[in-house]
């Protein structure tokens, strides 16, 4: 039997740990400088306020339902997402975190429990007494079944956050009740094909040919389609593939009205996702840059994005930030006050499988920037960067709402007073 664990909109459950008070009150949070809502606690959302969307839009709503607002407070919830994983693991030896606030994990050994349903109210019951965060729980015969799952105790009316497909007729049940794309995997071009294809509804999809589908579609399709009818197709190394496109952007805490700051704040990014490209084990071999101003200003809209080839792919934050440093002064204009700005890493491909030019020999440093990742995974990110990015904070995020830091900073330790 497989399982997913996920946390109940983790952010704002992470944020009333430390304070029980807030369990009824209405939470969202704001992602980085405060601008948009990215989280949102079931009580807000009956309240009708909704992910993705400015917080000045919805300021008087907040005001009026006296809602709490948090900035993002990435150490809290780095925290306490590793103190779930590590209470979830105790009940397994076979797990895979999948993100921050899910977990799979795979039990082939004889249930100790009255059945699986009760194992799910066991697990989910620990995790409420050691770490004080709310989980949903799905159990299925695969993993796209615990995935399922985990989906009709979140959305379906009489599972309240724990659901097991344990037989045929549960399994037939839910998937009819799920759209083709709320399936694992199947995103909405594939599922606008598929629904011109006349197939709706998840249990349509699994009714379907598996060798037909991969014809039509790809092996991963095939794969979905035996997984919907139990059976398991997915190892864990393939449940997140490599990333095709890497990206870094963020709005400013400040506008950036000069040249010199917004190639800093470029550099910056550029760094950020040359973390990631080599975390993954690529190269790549183009790059785009971009900034703007905010389309909510007075001004007229400006954005400007410039596309880089690299003569050899790269993994060496030094190249493509000598990049950038060419690229910048196309992007700037004056008398603009940016907004927003990125770097976008594009065409990667796997470092294992690149076959070097003799005639454009790469000038990369794999064993330099080994020593940097190396370096900043021990002591903190940018305890070494580039020297263009600049030694100023400037650019940190605004955080205006943040709350306290009750696992990583001794200063922010709850006070219990009796």
């Amino acid at each position: 039997m497989y399982f997913l664990f996920d946390a109940t909109s983790f952010y704002c459950s992470a944020e009333k740990v430390f304070a029980p008070h807030l369990r009824k009150r209405g939470i969202i949070t704001v992602s980085n400088n405060d601008s948009m809502v990215v989280a949102v606690c079931p009580i807000a959302k009956k309240l009708g306020i909704k992910k993705f969307i400015p917080l000045f839009q919805i300021k008087d709503l907040v005001n009026k339902h006296k809602i709490m607002v948090t900035s993002s407070n990435y150490e809290l919830y780095s925290s306490l997402s590793h103190k779930m994983m590590q209470t979830i693991e105790q009940f397994t030896t076979d797990s895979y975190v999948y993100s921050i606030d899910e977990i799979f994990a795979h039990y082939d050994k004889p249930l100790t429990h009255s059945s699986w349903l009760e194992f799910g109210k066991d697990v989910r019951k620990t995790v409420w007494k050691e770490v004080r965060l709310p989980i949903g729980v799905g159990g299925g015969a695969s993993p796209t079944l615990a995935k399922a799952a985990s989906h009709a105790a979140k959305r379906i009316d009489g599972y309240r956050g724990i659901a097991v497909i344990s037989s045929e007729q549960e399994r037939v049940a839910i998937l009819k009740q799920m759209g083709v794309t709320d399936v694992w995997g199947v995103g909405n071009r594939i599922g606008r094909k598929l629904e011109l294809m006349g197939i709706n509804t998840a249990y349509q999809l699994s009714q379907k040919s598996p060798t037909h589908m991969r014809k039509q579609f790809s092996i991963l399709m095939e794969n979905t389609v035996r997984e919907l009818n139990g059976e398991p197709r997915i190892a864990w190394d393939d449940v997140r593939a490599d990333k095709q496109q890497i990206y870094s952007t963020r709005t400013f805490g400040e506008r950036v009205v000069s040249s010199d700051e917004l190639h800093r704040a470029l550099v910056g990014h550029c760094e950020a996702a040359m973390v990631k490209l080599r975390k993954q084990k690529s190269l790549a071999g183009a790059m785009t840059v971009f900034a703007s101003n905010s389309p909510h200003d007075d001004t007229a809209f400006y954005r400007k994005s410039v596309f880089h080839q690299f003569a050899v792919p790269t993994l060496d934050t030094r190249v493509t930030t000598n990049a950038i440093q060419e690229i910048v002064h196309r992007i700037f204009k004056p008398g603009i006050s940016f907004y927003r700005c990125g770097v976008g890493l594009l065409d990667i491909r796997p470092q294992a499988h690149f076959q070097t030019d003799l005639f454009a020999p790469a000038v990369d440093n794999p064993n330099l920037m080994h020593v940097l990742d190396a370096v900043n995974t021990r002591y903190g990110k940018s305890t070494m960067h580039m020297a263009s990015k600049g030694f100023s904070k400037k650019h940190e995020m605004r955080r205006e709402y943040i709350t306290k830091r009750a696992t990583t900073r001794w200063s922010d330790i709850p006070v219990i007073k009796c």
